[in-house]
C-alpha cells in the first residue's frame, strides 16, 4: 500500500468509526499528542465539522512541567499550532480546580490510605468523559471524537466497547468506567489502526507532530516520582513508621506509608534471609507489613464503583448468577479467566488461578469470555482476598 493508499485508509476507517453523516459537528479532545491530533485531522479529512478543544489541567508555569507528559504548556501549543495547520476551530478550556478536585487530590488521598491508584481512569472517568462530554453537547456536537485506542461497536442494537486491534497500545483498562450514555456519544477513531500506522499518517498529513514522543508518566507526576506530589499535598504520608513481618516482629521503619505499594520488593531496606514483598499498608497504625511472595496470592476482591456495560440488566444481576468473565487487574497484563460472585456484602470477582499483587485502588475490568475483545465493565477494588487469610 502506498503512503498515500494508508491516509486514505485510515480516512474511511474513521468515517465507519464515527458512523455519522458528513457535514456532523464532532469535537476532538486535543492533547497535543500525535494520537488525538491524527484523530482530529482524519476527522476533517471526512468531512465532518471538527472543533478541537484541549483541557488546561494544571498551572503549566509554577507546578510541573516535563517532557513527554500530556496536557504541558508546550502541549496546548502543539495542539493549538495543530489545529491551525489542519483548519479548524480550537479551544483551550481551563479546567485546573476540577482536575485538582477529582484526579491529583484523590490520587494523593488513596496513597495515604494505603491504597494504589489509577489516575488517568480518574481523569476519563470525570474531566474528560463527563464534564468534557456536557461541553461538547452545549456546543452542539452530536459526538466526541478522542485518540484513545479503543474500539466502539454496534452490537445487539447497542454500542459496545471492545479492546483496540493493536493489542500493545490497547486501553481499554483505563476506559472501563464509560458508562453507556457517555459510550453512546463516544467514538474512537483510531481503534483499528496499530501506532506506527497513525505515526505514518502523520507524517504524509504534514503534521509537525508525527515524530513527538509518546508521554510515559502520569502527566502531572515528575519524571515518575509521585512522593514528590503526594508530599507536597499531603505532608502527613511521609510520617515514619513501622515495618512489620506478618509473623508479628518488627524489621526496621520507614519514611512514610505513601513510599510503598502493594507487591514491592525494592526499597525495603530489611532483610530476614528470603525476600519480602509488601503484603498489605496499614495506614492507620503507619505499619507496612511485609512478607514472603506466597503471602501476596489473591483469591478474590470486591469491587466499589462499578460500571457495567454487559447484557445483564446490572452487574449484580450478572454476579448474582455467577457469570463467567475474563478479569484484568494491571493494565500491563492479559485477561484471566474468572467468575463474578455476590454476597451480603460485596460484588466479588473470584479468580481460577490465583493474582499476586494485588492492592486496594486497583481497577479490576471485566470481559466476557466468549467474545474476549468486548469490555463488560467492571471497578475499583476495595478489598483483596489472600489465600493466606
Amino acid at each position: 500500500m502506498s503512503v498515500s493508499g494508508i491516509a486514505d485508509a485510515a480516512v474511511e476507517a474513521a468515517r465507519r468509526a464515527v458512523g455519522l453523516p458528513a457535514g456532523s459537528r464532532v469535537i476532538a479532545a486535543m492533547s497535543g499528542g500525535v494520537d488525538s491530533t491524527v484523530t482530529a485531522a482524519l476527522l476533517a479529512r471526512a468531512g465532518y465539522d471538527v472543533v478541537g478543544v484541549t483541557l488546561q489541567l494544571y498551572d503549566h508555569g509554577a507546578a510541573i512541567q516535563k517532557k513527554g507528559a500530556c496536557c504541558a504548556g508546550q502541549d496546548i501549543h502543539d495542539a493549538r499550532t495543530a489545529a491551525d495547520s489542519i483548519g479548524i476551530p480550537h479551544y483551550v478550556l481551563d479546567y485546573e480546580s476540577r482536575f485538582r478536585q477529582q484526579v491529583i487530590d484523590e490520587f494523593a488521598d488513596a496513597y495515604l490510605r494505603g491504597e494504589t491508584p489509577v489516575p488517568c481512569i480518574r481523569c476519563n472517568q470525570t474531566v474528560k468523559f463527563r464534564d468534557l462530554v456536557d461541553v461538547a453537547r452545549d456546543l452542539g456536537a452530536v459526538a466526541m471524537a478522542t485518540g484513545h485506542y479503543v474500539r466502539r461497536a454496534e452490537r445487539s442494537g447497542a454500542p459496545q466497547l471492545l479492546r483496540a486491534v493493536d493489542a500493545s497500545r490497547d486501553q481499554s483498562y483505563f476506559l472501563f468506567a464509560t458508562t453507556p450514555d457517555q459510550l453512546d456519544y463516544l467514538r474512537f477513531p483510531l481503534g483499528d489502526l496499530p501506532k506506527s500506522e497513525v505515526r505514518r499518517v502523520a507524517a504524509e498529513l504534514g503534521l509537525a507532530i508525527a515524530e513527538k514522543p509518546d508521554s510515559q508518566d502520569i502527566c502531572f507526576v515528575p519524571e515518575g516520582r509521585y512522593t514528590t506530589v503526594i508530599d507536597r499535598l499531603r505532608p502527613q504520608g511521609a510520617v515514619p513508621g513501622d515495618i512489620v513481618h506478618m509473623d508479628g516482629r518488627v524489621l526496621g521503619q520507614h519514611e512514610g506509608v505513601t513510599r510503598y505499594t502493594i507487591g514491592q520488593r525494592r526499597g525495603l531496606n530489611v532483610a530476614v534471609g528470603d525476600p519480602l514483598f509488601v503484603v498489605r499498608i496499614d495506614a492507620e497504625t503507619r505499619q507496612v507489613v511485609v512478607g514472603p511472595r506466597e503471602a501476596l496470592m489473591t483469591t478474590a476482591v470486591a469491587l466499589k464503583e462499578t460500571n457495567w456495560l454487559g447484557g445483564d440488566a446490572s452487574l449484580a444481576e450478572a454476579a448474582a448468577r455467577r457469570r463467567p468473565v475474563l478479569a484484568r487487574v494491571r493494565s500491563t497484563a492479559e485477561p484471566v479467566p474468572a467468575h463474578l460472585a455476590l454476597d451480603a456484602q460485596d460484588i466479588r470477582v473470584v479468580f481460577d488461578e490465583p493474582e499476586y499483587g494485588v492492592s486496594p485502588g486497583q481497577a479490576c475490568v471485566l470481559y466476557a469470555t466468549e467474545t474476549p475483545d468486548q469490555v463488560l465493565g467492571g471497578g475499583f477494588i476495595s478489598r483483596a482476598m489472600r489465600a493466606a487469610d
